[in-house]
C-alpha cells in the first residue's frame, strides 16, 4: 500500500537539496529519501529533479510514499563492557562501551544498547519508534559514556522534553590535535548532512543550530584535553566542531585526524568520552548527576602523551 501527498516546499527549506528536504518534512532516512527520488516517487512541479536539486520555497512536492513498516523489536543481546550505573523504575543509566551502537539502524549489524539492557531483563518505555524505543539521547558508536535510557512512558516523554528544552547538562572529554585558541571558547556554527558524502556531517550554512562549549584542561605536545558540554545535540556534534576550527578529535580519521598519531597513541576510534550526564529525575524532580571513567585505550593515551611531556 502506498499513499500520495501534496504539499508546498516550506520557506524555511528553501535551498536545501531535494533529498535532504524530503527527509525532513516527512521524518525519513536520507538513504530513504533519496530512494524515493530516484525510483521517480517524488515530483516537484510536476517535473522529477534529481536527488541533489535545489528546492525553492512555495514549489509544490508529489510525493508517493510507501506503506510505512512495523519494525520488529530487537532480539535480547548480551553485550560485553555494558555496565549499568543506576536504576529505578523510570530510568536506567549505563556505561556505554566501544563498538556498540544505541539501537539498530541500517547497515549496523554489531551489537545495541537496546538488545544489551533487553539481555540483562531490562524493560524499556516502548515509547518511540519500534527500532529505538525508551531511547532519549544517543551516542555515536565509537563513543563511550554514561547515558540515560527511559524505563517508563513518563520518564521518555520528560526526558524527552528535557533533551530538546536543553535543561540536560551533558560534559564529555575529548583529545583534539593542536592547542586551540582561544584555550577556552564556545563553537557556534550549523551542522547538517555533508554535502558529497552521506556517511558524514560538516558545518552547512541552513543547518540546524548548533553549540559546543569547550575548555583546554589538559596541553601535551601534540593535543590538548579538552571539557566540553554540548548546549544542543547534534549528530557528531563535537566531532563536526573540533574539525572545522581545524583541531579535529585524535584518532577520528574520518574528520581528517592524523592517522600516524593515532597508530602511535594505539587508537582505533575517535578520542571522545561522555564522562558526565545529569539532568532533574523524571519522577522526583531532583537533580541527579552520573559520571564515567575513562576506558582503557583512552586511558592509554593520555598516558603516552603524559609520558612525553
Amino acid at each position: 500500500m502506498t499513499q500520495s501527498r501534496l504539499l508546498p516546499v516550506p520557506d524555511g527549506l528553501d535551498g536545501l537539496r531535494l533529498d535532504a528536504a524530503l527527509a525532513r518534512l516527512f521524518g525519513l532516512s536520507r538513504t530513504t529519501a533519496a530512494r524515493l527520488i530516484d525510483d521517480g516517487d517524488v515530483l516537484v512541479d510536476g517535473s522529477a529533479p534529481s536527488r541533489s536539486a535545489k528546492v525553492h520555497g512555495g514549489s509544490v512536492l508529489e510525493v508517493t510514499l510507501p506503506e510505512p513498516e512495523t519494525a520488529a523489536p530487537e532480539p535480547p543481546q548480551p553485550v560485553d563492557g555494558l555496565v549499568v550505573l543506576y536504576d529505578d523504575d523510570d530510568i536506567v543509566v549505563i556505561d556505554k562501551p566501544i563498538g556498540v551502537a544505541v539501537h539498530p539502524s541500517p547497515g549496523w549489524t554489531g551489537p545495541t544498547v537496546v538488545a544489551g539492557l533487553a539481555a540483562m531483563g531490562y524493560r524499556i518505555a516502548t515509547s518511540g519508534a519500534a527500532e529505538r524505543q525508551g531511547v532519549v539521547h544517543r551516542l555515536d558508536a565509537g563513543t563511550t559514556g554514561v547515558m540515560a535510557v527511559a524505563k517508563s512512558e513518563h520518564a521518555y516523554s520528560v526526558l524527552k522534553r528535557a533533551f530538546k528544552e536543553r535543561t540536560v547538562d551533558k560534559r564529555y572529554a575529548a583529545l583534539v590535535q593542536g592547542h586551540p585558541d582561544p584555550s577556552r571558547g564556545t563553537i557556534d556554527a550549523p551542522i547538517d548532512r555533508h554535502p558529497s558524502a552521506d556517511y558524514k556531517f560538516a558545518v552547512v550554512a541552513g543547518g540546524r543550530p548548533s553549540v559546543t562549549h569547550y575548555e583546554t584542561v589538559e596541553a601535551f605536545r601534540a593535543a590538548s584535553l579538552l571539557d566540553v558540554k554540548l548546549e544542543t545535540g547534534r549528530t557528531h556534534q563535537i566531532r563536526v566542531h573540533m574539525a572545522a576550527i581545524r583541531h579535529p578529535c585524535v584518532g577520528d580519521l574520518t574528520y581528517g585526524a592524523d592517522p600516524v598519531l593515532a597508530k602511535r597513541l594505539g587508537l582505533t576510534r575517535q578520542w571522545l568520552h561522555a564522562r558526565e550526564l545529569g539532568f532533574e529525575h523524571p519522577a522526583t524532580g531532583e537533580w541527579v548527576s552520573f559520571e564515567s571513567a575513562f576506558p582503557a585505550d583512552l586511558q592509554h593515551a593520555l598516558d603516552v602523551l603524559r609520558a612525553e611531556s
